[in-house]
């Protein structure tokens, strides 16, 4: 029989609620009349898992730099007038390079996406026991405001900011890594395709010299965004598991 309070858990043996809510600690539904509409569900393992996608992102950007270096070099050779039999094999390894590092990102990125979503939708779930009333936007928000234009801008790093108040334990924490996290995904996504798109009409020897330089801007800037996700993530899977684990406050009596 399932947990008659979080309706989650099986019940303990010759009783009606299962363990976690005998004892408070842990991500059990807080105790409260009435079927919950939400309950805490440990986010540790999504949040690894995104984790380890993030660096998984940031090694394929640090591969992508290493390629963006090569295809650097070699066309500055190129633009020079050097067009040896040793600089033509160079500049046709450097082009495969970079056409694998564009793939992986590509690839990478989606999946990293939707385990990403899938993980900022458990803390939100989870925010909302910690605070019912401390969300601005509602809970569909956390899936359209990455694709609805505009609002994308913003919705995102309010819902985080939600989520992450709620999240706190005994002694506040800034938003500086959040807003840190937010101003690098803008960059990257702004720059990232300004430039990409320049780099579509270089031509010449010398136009693609000076375009791998700003691609190699862009795939750092990819990198240093994906590691400050991955310690975002890190840090607020941790407060969540933490706060959950102490077990609901008891107000002291007067």
């Amino acid at each position: 029989m399932l947990c008659s309070r979080c309706h989650h858990f099986e019940a303990a043996p010759d009783g009606v609620l299962c363990t976690a809510c005998v004892t408070p600690a842990g991500f059990a539904a807080p105790p409260g009349a009435g079927t919950p509409t939400v309950w805490l569900r440990s986010p540790v393992g999504l949040g690894w898992a995104t984790v380890a996608l993030l660096g998984l992102a940031a090694a394929v950007d640090l591969f992508a730099v290493v390629a963006d270096y090569l295809r650097y070099d070699v066309t500055g050779d190129l633009a020079a007038g050097d067009s040896g039999v040793a600089v033509l094999d160079r500049a046709d390894t450097s082009d495969v390079l970079t056409g694998l590092a564009a793939a992986a990102q590509v690839g990478v990125l989606l999946v990293c996406a939707v385990v990403f979503v899938v993980w900022l939708w458990r803390v939100r779930v989870n925010a909302e026991v910690f605070a019912p009333d401390g969300h601005r936007k509602a809970r569909g928000w956390v899936i359209a405001g990455w694709i609805v234009p505009f609002v994308s801008l913003w919705y995102p790093r309010r819902i985080v900011l939600d989520v992450w108040d709620a999240s706190v334990g005994d002694r506040p924490r800034g938003h500086a890594l959040v807003n840190v996290w937010w101003t690098l995904w803008l960059l990257t996504n702004v720059v990232g395709r300004f430039l990409a798109n320049m780099a579509e009409g270089a031509d010449t020897s010398q136009e693609i010299h000076d375009t791998t330089r700003q691609m190699l801007f862009a795939d750092a800037l990819d990198l240093a965004a994906a590691l400050v996700a991955a310690a975002m993530v890190l840090r607020l899977t941790r407060m969540q598991d933490e706060k959950a684990r102490r077990g609901p406050t008891v107000p002291a009596a007067v």
